[in-house]
């Protein structure tokens, strides 16, 4: 018997490519099911969020279809997925979505997983106020670095894995070889960017606080780590006005002229305490400082107020208040600069 023509060199490579191609059209069409059960979107919109032609698009609707998965068309035409509504707790929920849309508007770092954590808490909202609620998401591109840092972070705090980086310190110079046992992760209320708390075991064998956009390098070490049960997130930044917690806090005694009373009277600021009031109103905050005992993350909120806020203590407290409104003022008033 003659033996059998040997297969074609071209076919595993042909294979290989039909294989990747349905893999594509697999993978987009999960994308596009999580996108249509945020809001309505047309076929061109799609397209040009997925890079893909139209017509891909219009073919992955009648797959859609067919799956029965609920695909639906609103009054322009324009395709959605109808989620049934799970609203136990509904003001809840608005809660979460409003803070975390704030944090994605005005910290960009960090966009895509901000956007794709919008679009799963709506799911528990129904119809016409999840399509509200995504449409008014502004797409504020993609900060991929930072991105992937925090994929790196997440990753090494689930699995508990000790995770090795450079850190550009404020000073400018590079710290190599940092290990960290990931503890927490904070935003900080000043700036609403993302940073890492653990146990630095290498360099100075205590909890620090590492900015993310500052980590270079991030590694996952083979070793892992277990987690420190003394550690409590709430009391190590009980004092912290942004994310510098943990070691020494001061008391700060302020007064707010007439003007800016009410506002201060309306509170929401945390570790506060009224002290008088008499028309003014002084109050006292504590707040934590930095290695060299200065409440560093406090200052742009005591300057924030301007002439309607007096920083009335501790005496250094004072000085470089007074100092940061000098310098102000000998940098940008004409008349200080013709005297």
């Amino acid at each position: 018997m003659a033996d059998a023509d040997p297969p074609s060199p071209e076919a595993p490579p042909r294979r290989a490519r039909r294989e990747a191609k349905t893999w594509d059209k697999a993978r987009r069409l999960v994308r596009v099911q999580d996108l249509l059960k945020t809001r309505p979107y047309s076929t061109a919109e799609l397209a040009r969020k997925l890079e893909v032609g139209q017509r891909s698009i219009q073919r992955d609707m009648e797959v859609l279809e067919a799956m029965q998965v609920g695909l639906q068309r609103d009054d322009r035409g324009h395709y959605f997925i109808h989620l049934k509504a799970d609203l136990p707790r509904p003001a809840e929920t608005l809660v979460a979505y409003a803070a975390l849309r704030l944090a994605h508007h005005h910290a960009p770092a960090l966009a895509n997983h901000y956007r794709q954590a919008l679009e799963y808490l709506s799911r528990a909202l129904p119809d016409h106020i999840r399509h509200t609620l995504n449409a008014s998401v502004r797409d504020t591109g993609s900060a991929q670095f930072a991105e992937r840092q925090m994929e790196r972070v997440a990753q090494a705090w689930v699995d508990r894995r000790v995770l090795t980086f450079d850190y550009q310190r404020p000073n400018g110079l590079l710290e190599r070889g940092n290990e960290l046992c990931v503890y927490f992760i904070e935003i900080s209320r000043t700036n609403l960017a993302p940073y890492v708390i653990g146990l630095e075991r290498r360099h100075r064998g205590k909890i620090r606080t590492f900015k993310l956009s500052r980590m270079q390098n991030l590694e996952l070490h083979p070793e892992t780590y277990e987690p420190d049960a003394r550690f409590e997130p709430k009391a190590f930044l009980s004092d912290a006005w942004g994310v510098i917690g943990g070691g020494e806090s001061i008391r700060v005694l302020v007064r707010f002229a007439p003007e800016a009373a009410y506002r201060v009277l309306e509170g929401g600021f945390p570790n506060a305490q009224i002290v008088k009031r008499d028309g003014f109103v002084e109050m006292e905050f504590s707040a934590g400082t930095d290695a060299k005992g200065f409440p560093l993350e406090l200052m742009p909120f005591l300057l924030s107020w301007g002439p309607r806020a007096e920083v009335l203590g501790p005496p250094h407290v004072r000085a470089h208040w007074l100092q940061e409104l000098r310098e102000t003022l000998r940098r940008y008033d004409s008349e200080e600069t013709e005297r």
